[in-house]
C-alpha cells in the first residue's frame, strides 16, 4: 500500500472508533481478552493495566486499543512533561497526568482529529489542566526540540508507515537524558504476503508491524542508547481463533490453518525502552 493510502485507511478506521461506529479492528496477543463482556475494560486488564488505572481516568477515555501498558516501564516523576504518540481517546495521557501532578505536562499527539475531539472532551470532564491535544502525524511531530522529558506510545507506531521517521523525531523532541517507553507490535519472521497486502490487518496493527530487530535497529539508529525490550508476549493462537478481528482477517484472506498459525508464532506485543544521550 502507498504511504497516503495507509494513513488514509487508518484515519478513516479511527475516526469510526472515536464516533463510535464500530469497533477497532485490533490484534490483541493475549488470550485472557477475547470473547470478554466488557471488551475495552478487559482486554486493558491483560496488556497489563489495573483496575485502580482503569478507573482513574474519564468515562469513554479507555478504548481498549492497547498492546501494553507503558506508563508501567516509564517511571514517571512529578514535574515532568510527558508525549504521548498517538494518543487516541486520551487514556494513557490521564494515567501520565495522575502521576506527574500539577507541576507537570501531558501533550497527547494524534493524527485523527474525531480522536483528538474525543479527548479533549475527556479532558474537560476529567477536569485534567495539565493534559493537551495536538492533531498531528507522529513523523512530524508538533513539538519544539528538546522540549520532552518522556516518551510514550501504545500500540501506534506499528501503524506508521514510516517508523524510522516516528523515532527520530521522538529524539529530536527529546531532551538530552530524555527516554522513552513503549508498548508495539512487532514479528519475528516475515508475515505472507497476503497479509501484509491486506488493509484489514494493517488497521489491525498487524501487516503494519516489521521486523523485532528491524524494529530495534530503527530506534538506535535514531540516536537512542541503551535500548531494551522489558517484556515481550507472544500472539495467544486460542485467542486468534476467538477474536473477532482476528476471523475477519482469516476470513477475508483464505488464510489455512498451517498459515493462520504460522501468523500467530510470528506476531509478539513487545515494551521497549531507551534513552537519548
Amino acid at each position: 500500500m502507498e504511504e497516503d493510502n495507509i494513513k488514509r485507511v487508518v484515519r478513516d478506521a479511527y475516526a469510526k472508533v472515536a464516533q463510535r461506529e464500530r469497533d477497532p479492528l485490533k490484534l490483541i496477543p493475549v488470550g485472557g481478552c477475547c470473547g470478554s463482556a466488557d471488551r475495552a475494560h478487559e482486554i486493558s486488564k491483560a496488556v497489563g493495566y489495573g483496575d485502580d488505572e482503569l478507573q482513574s481516568v474519564p468515562e469513554g477515555a479507555n478504548l481498549g486499543l492497547g498492546c501494553g501498558n507503558p506508563t508501567a516501564i516509564a517511571t514517571l516523576k512529578k514535574g515532568e512533561t510527558v508525549l504521548d504518540l498517538g494518543s487516541g481517546a486520551g487514556f494513557d495521557c490521564f494515567l501520565a497526568a495522575n502521576v506527574v501532578g500539577d507541576a507537570g505536562r501531558v501533550i497527547g499527539v494524534d493524527m485523527t482529529p474525531e480522536m483528538i475531539d474525543k479527548a479533549r472532551s475527556n479532558a474537560r470532564s476529567g477536569g485534567y489542566t495539565n493534559v493537551e491535544f495536538r492533531l498531528g502525524e507522529l513523523e512530524h511531530l508538533p513539538a519544539a526540540d528538546n522540549s520532552i522529558d518522556v516518551i510514550i506510545s501504545n500500540c501506534v507506531i506499528n501503524l506508521t508507515p514510516d517508523k524510522g521517521a516516528v523515532f527520530k523525531e521522538a529524539f529530536r523532541v527529546l531532551k538530552p537524558g530524555g527516554r522513552f517507553a513503549v508498548s508495539d507490535m512487532v514479528v519475528l519472521t516475515a508475515l505472507p504476503a497476503a497479509v501484509q497486502q491486506s488493509v484489514t490487518a494493517y488497521v489491525g496493527c498487524l501487516s503494519g508491524a516489521i521486523l523485532k530487530d528491524a524494529y530495534l535497529q530503527a530506534i538506535r539508529d535514531a540516536g537512542f542508547g541503551d535500548v531494551r525490550v522489558v517484556d515481550e508476549t507472544p500472539f495467544s493462537l486460542e485467542c486468534m481463533a476467538n477474536d473477532p478481528t482476528a476471523q475477519a482477517i482469516e476470513q477475508s484472506l483464505n488464510l489455512t490453518s498451517e498459515e493462520l498459525r504460522d501468523v500467530a508464532d510470528a506476531v509478539r506485543s513487545i515494551k521497549v525502552t531507551g534513552k537519548k544521550p
